[in-house]
This record gives C-alpha cells, structure tokens and sequence, in this order.
C-alpha cells in the first residue's frame, strides 16, 4: 500500500503545534519503517476525482517477507495479493491509484532528499479511525509536483490518513483508514479468492532493458528508475516505457511507433492523474509518445515534448 498524498490547510479544532522540520524528517522516517515492520489490518476509505471507493486491507510482516492482500467491497469483489511487492494475482480492476503499485520499483522515502524538492514539516495533529496522529505537511517548492498532507498512527507510524491538492487548493485524492488493528492477519485473510487470476512473473532483468529514449527536460529532482521494452499483444510493436520518480511522486512515459496510423494529440487530467499524448517526429519515424503520472498536465505536456532517442538528444 503506498502512502498516498496530502493537503496543506488545517481544518476547525486542529491543534496546531510548531513546524519543525526535522522532526518531520523523523516522522517520515518512522513512516517509511513502517509498512516493512509493522503488521496490521483495517479498511479504508479512497476518494478521486469526485468518486469514492471502500477496501479490506490484510498487511502482515513475517519472516521479513510483506504479504498483503486489498479487497475492494463496492461493486464486484475485486481484489489484489501481493507479496513483498510484487503482484501474484488480481481479480478484476481495482480502482486506479490503488492497487498500481509498479512492480519493482518500491522505495523507501529518503526525507533528506525530499527536502530539496518540498518542505517538510509537523503542522498539527488529528485523530483518524478512533487513534491520535501527527499531521505533517509537505509543500512543493516549485510547480512541478503537487502537495501532500499525512496523518501518521502516533503509535506506529503507519498512514492513517492522506490528501493530495494541486496548486489552486482542490482535493485531488484522498486515503482514509475508517478501522484500523494492527495485530496480524492470519493464513485465512491472506488467501486470495479463487477468481483472483495468476499474474505471470518477469524476470526482473528484462524490466531494466535498455530503451534509446531519454528526455530532454525534466522537473528538477526526478530521476529514472525503470525503463524497458516489450511489444504490445494487439498492434505487435514495441513499446519503450520509462518510469522516473523524486522520491515521492512518480510519472512514466510510453512511447510507440505510428506506422502510418492517424492519431490525435489528447490532453486529460483525472483526479490527480495527468495523461498526455503528443505525436513526435524522429528520425526513426512518426511516434506516438505518452506521459502519464501524478502531475500537473502542463508538466506532463513539456516532458512529452521533451522525448529524444539517444542518437538525437541534445546535450
């Protein structure tokens, strides 16, 4: 379960405390421990672009593997097993922002590097799902990246509470526990249905192939840390992807030959999600290139525009 964003203005009856950075670098800390040691089980209320969604969440830690197991419980029974990150089986589309935790690609969050991109700091507490939390804030510095509010378990450290806003203060998404016990879940709550279906494992070498794209501009403190090729099973052509990250948020580009094919140039923004599509010219020919992440669209839009293959990439 990723930590999910939050929010920067304190709501009525808040009792505000001092801002003090570092101790919201220890808080972040604790935070980044704890869902690598601390067990737990509840559900959880996800809210985006205006729709909410309610989920079971069984999270144990045994033997230094993370198992975890999310049932969504409006609709369908939809759900996701993962074990120490990576996803065994799925039943059916978990509501996106979720269960899309990349594969491979978790890490732990560095507050000393978040530092350069957001301030940090302990701007209140709350209480969440009958237990008190410390609310900490972590503002962007430029407009490349949205804000997040935390309220983190004072007894564990675990995210009790999220909220994502863009820069003109609007809810984008939010995360909130409504039950929380942090005993382990047994066998039985972490077995998965029978219509979860297997998912194939890839070896994790062929998820860091070289691809020959690289962006010309990027925002300022993400890098890459995933990229790969494989082919598409309807058109048969090969798609480059890239992932990048700042430690917090994460975007990633897809890029696909056109072999003739008319596109349209699309601009999107769901919830927090942005999606851009942009044709690209090359000397390997027309491309489609798409970029899609938790940041603002005109961002996204600049990246896309920014796509070169390493034989043409400026210096």
């Amino acid at each position: 379960m990723r930590a999910i964003p939050l929010f920067s203005l304190l709501l009525g009856g808040w009792c505000v405390i001092p801002a003090y950075a570092g101790e919201a670098q220890d808080w972040l800390n604790r935070l980044s421990q704890a869902e690598q040691q601390q067990s737990f089980q509840g559900t959880f209320v996800y809210e985006r672009n205006g729709s909410f969604s309610t989920h079971n969440i069984w999270h144990r830690v045994q033997d230094g593997k993370v198992r975890e197991r999310l049932l969504q419980l409006d609709g369908s029974a939809q759900e996701v097993l993962r074990i120490d990150g990576r996803t065994q089986c799925v039943s059916g589309s978990l509501v996106a922002g979720v269960g899309n935790t990349p594969e491979g690609t978790a890490r732990a969050l560095d507050p000393q590097k978040l530092k350069n991109w957001y301030d940090l700091a302990v701007i209140g507490k709350s209480r969440v799902a009958g237990r008190p939390a410390v609310i900490v804030a972590l503002t962007p510095k430029d407009q490349h990246r949205y804000g997040f509010e935390l309220h983190l378990d004072r007894e564990t450290g675990l995210p009790l509470k999220s909220l994502l806003l863009n820069d003109k203060g609007q809810l984008l998404e939010r995360f909130q526990f409504t039950r929380l016990n942090i005993t382990a879940p047994s066998d039985g709550d972490l077995q998965a249905t029978a219509e979860c279906k297997v998912i194939a494992q890839t070896p994790a070498k062929s998820a860091m192939a070289k691809t020959a794209w690289r962006s010309d501009w990027l925002p300022p403190g993400f890098e890459l840390t995933n990229s790969g090729m494989r082919k598409d099973p309807q058109t048969n052509v090969q798609v480059n992807s890239l992932m990048y990250d700042d430690g917090l948020a994460r975007f990633s580009v897809f890029l696909e030959p056109l072999n003739g094919a008319t596109v349209t140039d699309t601009r999107t923004q769901l919830g927090p999600t942005a999606a851009v599509s942009r044709r690209l010219t090359t000397p390997q020919g027309e491309m489609m290139v798409t970029v899609v992440g938790e940041i603002p669209i005109g961002t996204a839009e600049r990246i896309a525009l920014s796509m070169r293959s390493d034989a043409t990439a400026t210096q």
